[in-house]
Formats: C-alpha cells, sequence, structure tokens
C-alpha cells in the first residue's frame, strides 16, 4: 500500500513503527527536517522492508529525503553508519546530487567488519539521473575493489564484487532506477537493474573486503566521482532473486508515494 495514494498525511496515521520514529528522532537530533509526507513514506518503506524479510539483511538504509546534509547522512536502519557529506552536494526532495569533480558521501561502514561475511552481501543505489556514459562509480569502496560503476563510458554497467578478480560486465543503455549488487555465496554473484537481472558471475571467490568505507557519488572517496541525482542507497547482507524483486517493488513505491520515481 503506497500511502499517499490514499490520500493519508502523517496526521492521520496513530502511530508510526518503532524504528521509523527512531529515524525521524535521529534528523531531528541533528538538525534536519522531514514533510508529513517524507514521514509517511518512510514508515510505509519500513512497514513493506519488514513484511517481506528485507529488514534484518539490511546495515544501511540511506533514504535521501529531507532536503539537507543533517536528514541525508541519517541511516534509516540503526544509529550506526551516519554518513558524512563533503562539500559540493545539492540537497533537493528528489534527492541528492554530487558535483562529480570531488564530491562523496563516506556511509562510515567499512564491509570488513560490519557484514558477516564476503560472501552474502549487496549494495543498492536509486539514480534518478538519465545521461550518456561516463565514467562514474554511484557507489563503492575503492576503484577495482566492491564497487556499481551503472553505464559506464563503454555503454556498459560493470559490478566488482569484492574486487576485480570476481565482476560482472553487461551491455546496458542508461542509469536511472534502482540497481543491485548482491553477492549470495561463494559462487553466485549477481546484478539487478530496473528489477530484472541483468547478468551474473559463478567464477569462486577466494577474496575478502579491503578496510575501507563504502562511499556514495565516487570509488571511495578517491576517483570516478559521479555526478547523478541519488534518490536512495542501502548496504547489508545477500539478496535472493525473489528478495532483490520484492526489494524493488519496495523501494519503487517509496519513491512513487514521494513523486519521484523515475
Amino acid at each position: 500500500m503506497i500511502l499517499a495514494s490514499h490520500g493519508l498525511i502523517a496526521s492521520q496515521i496513530a502511530s508510526f513503527d518503532a524504528d521509523a520514529s527512531a529515524f525521524f528522532g535521529r534528523v531531528s537530533t541533528a538538525g534536519g527536517t522531514l514533510s508529513a509526507t517524507e514521514k509517511a513514506a518512510v514508515n510505509q518503506l519500513v512497514l513493506d522492508l519488514k513484511a517481506n524479510s528485507l529488514w534484518t539483511p539490511m546495515k544501511a538504509i540511506y533514504p535521501m529525503v529531507g532536503a539537507s546534509a543533517a536528514a541525508c547522512a541519517q541511516n534509516l536502519k540503526s544509529s550506526s553508519f551516519t554518513g558524512t557529506f563533503s562539500s559540493g552536494w545539492t540537497f533537493a526532495s528528489t534527492g541528492i546530487t554530487p558535483n562529480g569533480t570531488s564530491a562523496t558521501f563516506n556511509t562510515g561502514l567499512n564491509p570488513s567488519t560490519a557484514l558477516s561475511s564476503v560472501n552474502s552481501n549487496h549494495q543498492a543505489v536509486y539514480l534518478r539521473t538519465e545521461n550518456s556514459p561516463q565514467n562514474f562509480v554511484d557507489i563503492g569502496q575503492d576503484n577495482n575493489e566492491w564497487l556499481s560503476a551503472i553505464y559506464w563510458s563503454n555503454t556498459v554497467t560493470f559490478i566488482y564484487n569484492p574486487t576485480n578478480a570476481s565482476n560482472i560486465s553487461v551491455a546496458n543503455t542508461n542509469s536511472n532506477n534502482l540497481s543491485i549488487n548482491t553477492r549470495r555465496s561463494s559462487t553466485d554473484f549477481a546484478f539487478f537493474y530496473n528489477n530484472s537481472k541483468l547478468g551474473t558471475n559463478i567464477t569462486p571467490n577466494i577474496l575478502s573486503f579491503n578496510s575501507n568505507n563504502v562511499h556514495i557519488g565516487s570509488a571511495g572517496g578517491l576517483t570516478f566521482y559521479s555526478s547523478r541525482e541519488n534518490a536512495f542507497a542501502s548496504i547489508g547482507d545477500g539478496l535472493t532473486d525473489t528478495q532483490a524483486g520484492n526489494f524493488y517493488t519496495a523501494v519503487q513505491a517509496f519513491q512513487v508515494s514521494l513523486s519521484r520515481s523515475v
């Protein structure tokens, strides 16, 4: 159910989910504000994730609401991994946009310690910018490490998980919508885009994560800075095909309720 589609507003809701309420509190404490529509949308997102067994796999969820660094830096899942924005970002009701030359969002999440296994992980981004192929990394640890480069200069998307010894490279023609880079076992690595599985890799994974934090808008805050608008990101454990499909449905409904879907 999408609350906005039924004409509901936050004041009409008897109570919010406890985890959603805790997130609202963190935003307020940090100096950010959320509209009634944003609160209702976030609350429904939490309910949808929990109803589809998607809350537990998440370590960090950034809904990118509130149109400020204070609000967008907050992790919906917990008080851990509050991110840090460099300069060079633009904040709007539709999401966050980096300058493409130096802006990066350090999530503070180091997968080598935050995730339970190198063989169960995912990272996801919801991009609203449609552009020509660009040498951009929209989420990742470092160049040639765990990252997602969507619609690269040679018109492909390539995914490293966790390093270039295990990667997926698939033909792609645009950059907007939800992309999920996920590993489910040592020989099961997949990439989902716009609710479709575009690629898989069954090469045995014998590697480990490096010690860098995951950044949004760049490859580890070091290179390949993006200029694409980001309206959602998450990091966590691996997602099955069914979970990936349900995750897309929940995130897309969230974007629709905020009138910023693509």
